[in-house]
């Protein structure tokens, strides 16, 4: 089992590991810990993540920092005057996690503005009236912004999953030490939680969870692609998901649950495999695939369950 080193969509994560310096666990270990490799949703019946049914990146972010023994001031909401009074007082006193920001209003990036750019996190280390200075993890360190622009990618009108734009978190305080590895062991109930499908979050009409989800997905991408869809899974999710379920595999290797870790390996090495198909137009092939890693969500969750019924992780019915 090789574990992936190299560029990829991991902005949340690589945000978490500055903010959290010379403590921070690997980006493998913090990806596992918010539960993201642990399933897939598709929302209203037509937006494929590799992410579990319900999740977004502000729910694994919080249990990511409370898994790792820290704690942090999560802030959001007001006019963009009054944002910007927030993000200047937190940077007064360090670095800043700020997102989900509109990450094609990022004007620094090449190609933007774009409509569909997409949710986004990045670590804000100097901030005045006039400019914003920031560590933005998807390769570009110390990018500079005007302060007005910055703040309407903040504004992050086009992210659905936030209650209230302008989020920021801040003043990081570790509270106890917790090694990765029992870290990871606590995560796991959850993770088998997730799994088995959530109906406890809100959800858009006609949004699917885990199997159901994967295999709608193959019955849309055999009847051919929308470009959109192509887009997104090219660009974005097939890497993402191929990749937290291959860190996912190494996570559960090293807590000594071979079975599981095999079926997440296996997972991640069928969702890698569509990259190919999926850009020259072979649908039938990708939807093959797809069909292929549908039963994978609840083979995982019954090795999860098996592994760790002392630690009493849920079971029940999948999506």
């Amino acid at each position: 089992m090789l574990g992936y080193v190299g560029s990829g969509p991991y902005c949340y994560t690589n945000s978490l590991a500055m903010m959290l310096g010379g403590e921070a666990p690997s980006t493998a270990v913090i990806e596992t810990l918010t539960g993201s490799p642990f399933g897939a949703q598709l929302i209203a019946g037509s937006l494929p993540l590799f992410d579990p049914y319900g999740w977004h990146p502000e729910i694994g972010l919080d249990a990511a920092v409370s898994l790792l023994g820290w704690s942090c001031e999560r802030s959001d909401g007001g006019t963009p005057a009054e944002a910007l009074e927030r993000l200047l007082a937190a940077c007064s006193r360090g670095p800043v996690l700020v997102g989900p920001v509109d990450m094609g209003l990022l004007l620094y990036q090449p190609g933007t503005p774009n409509a569909d750019g997409g949710d986004h996190y990045v670590v804000v280390l100097a901030a005045d009236q006039d400019s914003i200075e920031l560590h933005d993890p998807h390769g570009h360190p110390y990018a500079t912004l005007p302060t007005q622009a910055f703040l309407a990618a903040w504004e992050a009108k086009s992210i659905s999953y936030i209650d209230a734009p302008f989020v920021l978190r801040a003043a990081f305080v570790r509270h106890r030490r917790v090694a990765p590895v029992d870290a990871l062991r606590q995560s796991l109930p959850e993770a088998a939680r997730w799994l088995v499908g959530r109906d406890d979050l809100p959800m858009p009409p006609g949004s699917l969870g885990g199997a159901a989800a994967i295999e709608t997905l193959a019955d849309l991408v055999a009847q051919g692609t929308p470009p959109g869809i192509r887009t997104l899974l090219t660009a974005f999710g097939v890497r993402v998901g191929a990749r937290r379920l291959n860190d996912a595999a190494m996570c559960l290797e090293e807590l000594g649950l071979s079975h599981a870790a095999s079926i997440a390996q296996r997972q991640a090495r069928i969702l890698g495999s569509l990259q190919y198909p999926l850009v020259h137009g072979d649908d039938q092939a990708a939807a093959a695939q797809l069909r292929l890693l549908a039963p994978t969500y609840a083979q995982l969750h019954t090795a999860l369950t098996a592994a760790g019924r002392d630690a009493d992780l849920p079971s029940g019915q999948h999506q």
